[in-house]
C-alpha cells in the first residue's frame, strides 16, 4: 500500500513523472523560443524574451536539450535520479554563472534576473528528484536467486 502511494496510475515514481513534467516543460519554452529570438545566436538583445526571460538561439538549444533529456531519462528511476543531478548541477552552476554574466557583453546564454531565479529553482526541484524518498522503490535483494 505504502509503494502504491508513491506511484501515479501510469505505474511511475513522483521522480519520474516530475522529471517528464520538467523534460516536457523545458523542450516547449526551448522550441518557443526559436519563435521569438531574431538571428544573434550567442549575443545579448534584450528586445527578445519570453514571458519576461531573455533568450537567444544558444539560450533555446540548451532548453530543448534540457527537455528532451528530461523526457528520455524519466522511464526508470535510475534515470530520474540521474536527470534530478544533472538538474541540480548544472543550473546551480547557471545560477552562478548568472550572478556574474547578467548584463554582460560575454554573456552568450542572455541572462536576466528572472532567469537566476528560474535557474535556482530549477537546481533545487533536480537536487529534490535526484535525493527524494521514494517508498518501494528498491526490491529486497534477499528474495533473488
Amino acid at each position: 500500500m505504502a509503494a502504491a502511494a508513491d506511484r501515479t496510475t501510469a505505474g511511475r515514481t513522483w521522480p519520474q513523472t516530475l522529471s517528464l513534467v520538467f523534460g516536457v516543460v523545458y523542450l516547449l519554452v526551448g522550441l518557443a523560443g526559436f519563435f521569438v529570438t531574431g538571428g544573434n545566436f550567442f549575443g545579448m538583445d534584450h528586445s527578445h524574451s519570453l514571458l519576461g526571460f531573455h533568450v537567444n538561439g544558444l539560450h533555446n538549444v540548451a532548453h530543448v536539450l534540457v527537455g528532451v533529456l528530461g523526457i528520455v531519462l524519466s522511464r526508470t528511476l535510475a534515470g530520474a535520479r540521474t536527470y534530478g543531478w544533472l538538474l541540480g548541477v548544472a543550473y546551480g552552476a547557471l545560477f552562478v554563472y548568472g550572478l556574474f554574466a547578467a548584463g554582460e557583453s560575454w554573456d552568450v546564454l542572455n541572462i536576466n534576473a528572472a532567469d537566476n531565479v528560474l535557474h535556482i529553482l530549477s537546481a533545487i526541484v533536480g537536487f529534490g528528484i535526484a535525493l527524494g524518498p521514494v517508498r518501494g522503490a528498491v526490491t529486497d535483494r534477499s528474495t533473488r536467486v
